[in-house]
């Protein structure tokens, strides 16, 4: 089985599907056919779902599939939502025959885009840490510094829209991704849900989850650090937030929510917390974890720029502050100063500032600087202005 896998996925096969795929690229486009894709077909989620959904119910006359990982086809199965397999016949039949795509990460290098194809790249955050060519040096496995900034160029090459969700991020997406096409400041369409939800929703989340409807929810949602990994796009997390101590002191009021990052491969053993701590890093889309929260637990993520739609109380847990600022990514703003809440550096920190947020809340006008820099777009309306601005123009 390993065996095939490498002649499926090597070089020699890459170049046969280039061909293919150009060749095939050739034919006239299906002016309403919309291919969509999140994080490698992996999930059905972030802003490439919020226009899919948006298209669902105001464009009858679109065409629109989802690009989807063979691993990962149960999900669209039960969701009864259109797909292909991507590197299937079919995928290579229709996706280089659609007009559009619409997607929030880098597609396979060996990938063409034909001509008269228009490519919407959403991206999946807004940035904290450095991007694409403004990394110093690349510690991830697989590349080196040199052709992992090659490929990122020629890969934003292909973009004919690159969506924003504000100005902050405009400007850093433009250099670190070395994008001179049409850049759509619009928010992003995945918020569009948090502006727009209800408490209904709230409670089938909750129900879904099996969560009482009386429980307090702190979502935990680190990212993934460049030098810590198995291999190619398996990465390792220790998780350092001990949830011995946590459930000591909260089990009677809340339950905890471990979201792990897509490219963390980590399966994470809870049964010793049934019932106070859940793993739903395979849950269909962090929007609804965001919603059911009454708490972000994060530390160099980009969930919390979305999680301050809410205006709820964030706890940066970020252990390795100084080695992931020095030594790793380094940031484009100065956490230290600017985070929309405290930062903490053990358990026992966080144990405090939840304990210090029951009993004060948070201030009134907290987020009004950070909410004016990074959420100013964010009015529900986002999805309809990016599919206004690419679809049939």
């Amino acid at each position: 089985m390993n065996f095939i896998k490498k002649i499926i996925r090597g070089k020699k096969a890459q170049k046969v599907y280039r061909i293919i795929f150009k060749l095939v690229g050739f034919l006239p486009k299906q002016r309403n056919l919309v291919i969509f894709e999140s994080f490698h077909g992996k999930q059905y989620s972030d802003s490439p779902r919020a226009i899919y959904e948006y298209m669902k119910d105001h464009y009858s006359d679109a065409e629109l599939w989802w690009s989807v990982d063979r691993r990962h086809t149960d999900l669209f199965k039960e969701m009864e939502l259109p797909y292909v397999k991507r590197f299937t016949l079919k995928w290579f039949w229709l996706m280089p025959r659609a007009k559009y795509w619409v997607n929030n990460v880098r597609l396979p290098n060996w990938l063409p885009k034909p001509k008269k194809t228009v490519y919407i790249q959403t991206w999946h955050g807004t940035p904290l840490k450095r991007l694409g060519v403004d990394i110093e040096e690349v510690r991830m496995p697989g590349t080196s510094t040199e052709k992992y900034k090659k490929n990122f160029l020629n890969e934003s090459l292909k973009w004919d829209y690159l969506v924003s969700p504000n100005r902050y991020s405009t400007e850093i997406f433009r250099r670190a991704f070395g994008f001179n096409g049409e850049v759509i400041e619009s928010g992003y369409p995945r918020n569009d849900y948090l502006i727009n939800h209800s408490q209904k929703d709230v409670e089938q989340i909750k129900e879904e989850l099996n969560i009482p409807l009386n429980q307090k929810v702190i979502l935990y949602a680190p990212t993934w650090r460049d030098d810590e990994y198995y291999s190619v796009g398996n990465y390792k997390f220790d998780i350092k937030l001990d949830l011995d101590k946590l459930k000591q002191e909260f089990e009677d009021d809340y339950v905890v929510l471990l979201r792990m990052h897509y490219l963390i491969s980590e399966n994470l053993d809870l049964s010793d917390y049934n019932g106070f701590a859940y793993d739903v890093s395979d849950y269909v889309d962090i929007r609804d974890l965001y919603i059911i929260s009454d708490m972000l637990i994060t530390d160099y993520s980009s969930v919390f720029f979305d999680y301050a739609n809410l205006k709820r109380p964030i706890i940066f847990y970020v252990y390795d502050l100084h080695k992931y600022k020095e030594d790793l990514r380094g940031f484009y703003f100065d956490i230290e100063d600017k985070a929309p809440g405290p930062l903490t550096f053990s358990t026992s920190d966080v144990i405090n500032q939840i304990k210090h947020l029951e009993a004060n809340g948070i201030p009134e006008g907290y987020y009004n600087e950070f909410y004016e820099r990074f959420c100013y777009l964010e009015d529900g309306y986002a999805s309809k202005r990016v599919v206004e601005t690419f679809y049939n123009n």
